[in-house]
Parts: C-alpha cells; structure tokens; sequence
C-alpha cells in the first residue's frame, strides 16, 4: 500500500472516529441518502485485456467532481472514488488514475463514486464491471 494510500485509510478512519464521538451527528439508517447525476466508467483496462505487470487504472467520471475533503455537508456531484477488484473495496482514491500491484490471474473490475462522507449515493453510481488479466 502506497504511503497516499495509507494516509488516506488512516483520515478515513480518524472521521470515523470523530463520528462515533459524537462530534458529528452520524445519519441514521433511515436517513435518505441524495441522488448524483454523476456517471462513472473504467476506460483502463479494457475489457478481455491481459495486463503484464502493473494495473494501470483510468476512469471517466462526467456530471460530478472529485473532491479531495472528507466531509458531512454532502452534495450530490462531489465525492471520491472507491475501486473494487473482485468485490473487495481495494482503494478510496481522489483521482481517476492509479496504479495496481496484483498477482497473476484474472480479475473483475468495478468503481463507484460516492458522496464526499465516503457512504453512497441512493442510487448508487457504479462502474460497469471490467474483467482483465495479469500476467
């Protein structure tokens, strides 16, 4: 994990603490989360694509914004950008570009761009999912 990476889980974390603490009132589960009109799509890898060495992700992201603040005053075309790789969250990135280190074999790709609080949107705006390779 890159040291961006590390300081990124470790921010997530510390809000999450706050939150707990009762610093920042947490939404309850009926608390109706707002729609985007972002759209979000992998254009790297391709689809079917056998990558050697180094995953390097590109994504496309119209009708929003990446903003690099984690934040309670959410609005519906600002937030982050989560990467899944075979259903696991793998990185919370303020990018549409990153590199990933993955061991040979095959792959499912997906993104979704969530509100700057880092929790989705209802509903939420999901990638198509991508299957690649590593060599």
């Amino acid at each position: 994990m890159s040291g961006k990476q590390q300081r990124v889980g470790m921010l997530v974390v510390l809000a999450m603490a706050l939150a707990s603490c009762g610093t920042t009132p947490s939404p309850s589960p009926s608390a109706v989360r707002p729609s985007s009109p972002a759209v979000i799509a992998i254009v790297e890898p391709a689809a079917g694509q056998t990558v050697s060495g180094t995953v390097h992700v590109v994504l496309s992201l119209t009708g929003a914004k990446i903003v690099s603040q984690t934040s309670t005053s959410i609005r519906p075309d600002e937030g982050h950008v989560h990467l899944f790789v075979d259903n696991v969250l793998k990185s919370m990135n303020y990018g549409l570009e990153q590199d990933l280190e993955l061991p040979p074999g095959t792959y499912v790709l997906s993104a979704e761009f969530v509100a700057a609080d880092h929790a989705p949107f209802n509903p939420r705006v999901v990638s198509a999912q991508t299957i690649f390779s590593v060599q």
